[in-house]
């Protein structure tokens, strides 16, 4: 090369009878393999680099101690990463982190991920730093996938813990109302808000588990409002924010709260608190957008609502009727199979309880707001031996029941000038939350537990690596979505994970072993989500 011998490259073949032996016609097979997951933790990593997670919570945080085997955002971020693929506990994540590609397109080893070093880690990580790390990362978010973050939903939910009774370290985990029904548990509360586009969260908020939700509206509609002019800021647009949120959190205080930030807002009213509106008649109600929501009829009129003349729309819809018909159903026969019980053992004469005490057990059986209106009982007789219970269904105490109330939602709104259509679709959106908490209690995926963590500081930095792998996985989906694959979250994730990495080991001849990687055969879907995340990028060069 310009006139001077040159090495440009070498290798080395083996001895002489290496050599011979290959080229006398015999195929060198594999001396082993090694199959590694590949395609949910590249798509995650993926979407992990175009959001800077790493890089910004370094940023927030701080730089890594000398001897930390990775920086703190790498450890959150492999966290929330783990949670979305493979929920597993930090002792765990470094056989998990082996058992994946991932050390060879990230570069970061199993052996620095030791659940010691994550503890060492995340516990420098504070309150303030959570919601700094929320704040730039869906900043980034926005306008790095074009989120529409014009209307959003807002909910509240709790997470049972496996936290000791005793542990006094923990004032987050407390006694309340378990939305898991389990009462014995501690619980942790976790306040979202949600975009209408893809359900992807934009504001996260942990609260004890003993607070009423409606006690923890101010503080995440401060906020929301707070950070909703950075993050317009960073999309580029203007316009006013509609919150959406369900009717567990109307008070007269919120809704001043509301009037007083000047924003949208859409929620619902119980039906049962406005009796005027149930009792017109059906023909006051006009036909909404039948393209959208088939079937559905509404009719709007302006009510006091908490001191202010404000906009209500009561909607009818069929396919709500018809459920809350089953639903009705179904609770008349858990009541018939109770009370014939009751009835066969009085019949016997095998109760000693007097009849004021076997009344107090029909009532409980029926207490069923609904139940109770149309099952009529009658128990005769004085002494326990002699008691006799009867019972039946008033059929024109139903009908009148489900023409006064099934299927009927009252819905109110500041927006005066939005089509019926709009509300009831902004409304509806507040699933988009409800399918969030969902996801984080489903165990296989974006999973909250097992929480094995017993400090405040602990299970608020849990909390948030949940929150971060639900927007990852969400992110995810409507990625998929546009792309023309309609999958749930669970779905679009095992699709990944189907997409595993081989490496062939193949033996020795004369220096180290020789191995070659490749990806195991793929579907047609899966083909398309290697497109859609460009895992080329990640994949093995054959």
């Amino acid at each position: 090369m310009d006139g001077k011998p040159k090495m440009v490259s070498e290798r080395y073949l083996g001895s002489a009878e290496d050599i011979e032996a290959a080229m006398a016609g015999s195929v060198v097979a594999p001396e082993r393999t090694r199959h590694l997951a590949f395609g949910a933790v590249a798509a995650g990593w993926a979407v992990l680099t175009r959001l800077r997670v790493v890089e910004i919570v370094d940023e927030v945080v701080g730089p890594r101690r000398a001897d930390a085997g990775a920086s703190i955002g790498t450890y959150l971020a492999l966290a929330a990463l783990n949670r979305l693929v493979d929920p597993c506990s930090r002792r765990s994540i470094a056989d998990w982190w082996a058992a994946t590609a991932a050390d060879r397109f990230t570069g970061i080893r199993a052996g620095v991920l030791e659940h010691r070093r994550f503890w060492d880690a995340t516990r420098t990580i504070t309150t303030q730093h959570l919601a700094e790390v929320e704040r730039q990362i869906v900043a980034q978010m926005i306008p790095t996938f074009g989120l529409d973050i014009s209307a959003v939903a807002l909910d509240m939910t709790n997470f049972a813990t496996y936290i000791d009774s005793g542990n006094d370290k923990a004032s987050l985990a407390q006694h309340g109302k378990a939305k898991q029904k389990r009462a014995d548990l501690r619980l942790v509360g976790l306040g979202l808000v949600v975009t209408r586009d893809g359900g992807i969260p934009l504001l996260s908020h942990t609260y004890p588990g003993n607070k009423p939700d409606v006690t923890q509206f101010p503080l995440m509609l401060s906020e929301l409002c707070g950070r909703y002019v950075a993050y317009t800021a960073a999309a580029s647009v203007s316009g006013q924010v509609t919150v959406v949120f369900d009717a567990g959190q109307n008070s007269a205080a919120n809704f001043a709260d509301l009037r007083a930030a000047q924003i949208g807002y859409v929620t619902s009213l119980p039906p049962s608190d406005h009796t005027d509106l149930l009792a017109l008649p059906k023909r006051s109600r006009r036909r909404v957008d039948q393209t959208r929501f088939p079937g559905l009829t509404a009719l709007q009129r302006r009510k006091d609502i908490y001191g202010q003349s404000t906009r209500v729309i009561l909607t009818h819809s069929p396919a709500l009727h018809a459920g809350q018909s089953r639903g009705l159903d179904q609770s008349l026969a858990k009541a018939h199979a109770r009370l014939t019980e009751l009835a066969q053992r009085l019949a016997r004469g095998k109760t000693r309880r007097d009849k004021d005490a076997v009344a107090a057990e029909i009532r409980t059986i029926c207490k069923d707001t609904w139940v109770k209106r149309i099952l009529t009982w009658d128990l005769t007789g004085t002494d326990p031996a002699e008691l006799s219970l009867t019972w039946s269904i008033d059929t024109d105490a139903r009908d009148s029941l489900e023409d006064e109330i099934f299927g009927k939602r009252i819905l109110v709104t500041n927006h005066d000038d939005w089509p019926i259509a709009d509300v009831v679709a902004a409304y509806r959106s507040q699933s988009d939350a409800e399918f969030g908490f969902r996801q984080l209690k489903d165990p296989h995926a974006v999973s909250f537990s097992p929480m094995n963590h017993f400090t405040d500081q602990a299970i608020r930095v849990h909390t948030y690596t949940c929150v971060l792998a639900l927007q990852l996985a969400h992110l995810m989906r409507r990625q998929a979505e546009q792309a023309g694959l309609h999958l749930s979250v669970r779905a679009l994730v095992d699709a990944l994970a189907g997409i595993g990495e081989t490496v062939l080991i193949y033996p020795s001849s004369g220096g180290r072993p020789k191995a070659r990687r490749m990806l195991t055969e793929t579907t047609a879907d899966q083909n398309h989500l290697i497109d859609i995340f460009d895992l080329h990028q990640w994949a093995p060069r054959t």
